[in-house]
């Protein structure tokens, strides 16, 4: 059991990351204010009702309630996956690791919130990308990882 508190640590250190610096903007910032970092780079106080990339955002209010329930069944299939995953599949782990953190910082938001805080905000050429958060990158990064791992260990390949 202890190989697998490694993994519920970092998933804590994603939420407490995610949770400090959002509080860091709502502390520093005005709803939709934002401050110029770099020619792509920008700070800002957005708040997100939906899901990534505000999907659903306008969708009158059930999404908070919806997305609260599915994150949390999520979080808790995936925490139940890192317990059971072997000593060799560290890639695995350390990307459920990530999404697990993610998705429970974001959980923590929409629940107390009704929202998701997000600050970061990348652009080029006067386009914007949705802006985002620590949760929502570490999850962003935990999905690459996992597919990468999905690609390295093929199961029953060649056989």
């Amino acid at each position: 059991m202890p190989r697998v508190l490694v993994w519920y640590a970092i998933a804590l250190i994603v939420l407490i990351a995610d949770q400090l610096t959002k509080a860091w903007i709502v502390g520093a910032f005005g709803y939709g204010e934002s401050t110029f970092i770099t020619a792509f780079f920008n700070l800002v106080r957005a708040h997100n009702y939906g899901a990534a990339f505000s999907f659903l955002s306008d969708a009158g209010g059930w999404q908070r309630y919806g997305l609260s329930i599915l994150s949390a069944a999520v979080s808790a299939a995936i925490a139940v996956w890192l317990a059971r995953q072997p000593l060799d599949r560290w890639m695995e782990s350390a990307a459920l690791a990530l999404i697990l953190g993610g998705a429970l910082g974001n959980l923590y938001d929409r629940v107390a919130l009704g929202y998701v805080v997000d600050f970061l905000d990348f652009h080029w050429s006067g386009r914007h990308f949705p802006a985002f958060n620590v949760a929502d990158a570490a999850i962003s990064v935990g999905a690459v990882l996992l597919l990468i791992d999905a690609f390295l260990h093929r199961d029953g390949e060649g056989q």
